[in-house]
């Protein structure tokens, strides 16, 4: 899913835990699924941003550097106003769109 079109919540919000781990029958294990996407899309968001910033890497230091540097920051003010990779996380578990697997329950269903 692409963060950027994403429609989670800006603000932190109160979720009931025990209804969020129906899917799983244990918060623990949600709480752990919800924090591994959350560290993936962290990671894609930082690729990202360090590829738009790298745009602007010089070596030289020019008068055009002011000019540069208002660009670095509207992109960088642009990822501080996107949802934070939790609430974003969260939201995509919320509405099923995070698919996992536990190895540990496949194999006991198994034998």
């Amino acid at each position: 899913m692409d963060y950027k079109k994403t429609n989670a919540p800006l603000n932190t919000v109160t979720r009931d835990m025990v209804k969020l781990s129906e899917d799983t029958g244990n918060v623990y294990e949600t709480v752990a699924i919800i924090a591994k996407r959350s560290n993936q899309i962290a990671e894609q968001m930082k690729r990202d941003l360090e590829k738009k910033l790298q745009e602007f890497a010089s070596l030289n230091d020019t008068l055009e550097e002011v000019s540069e540097n208002r660009e670095q920051i509207e992109i960088s003010r642009y990822y501080e106003k996107l949802p934070k990779p939790t609430l974003i996380a969260a939201q995509e578990y919320e509405e099923g769109k995070i698919h996992f697997r536990n190895p540990a329950r496949d194999k006991n269903l198994d034998n």
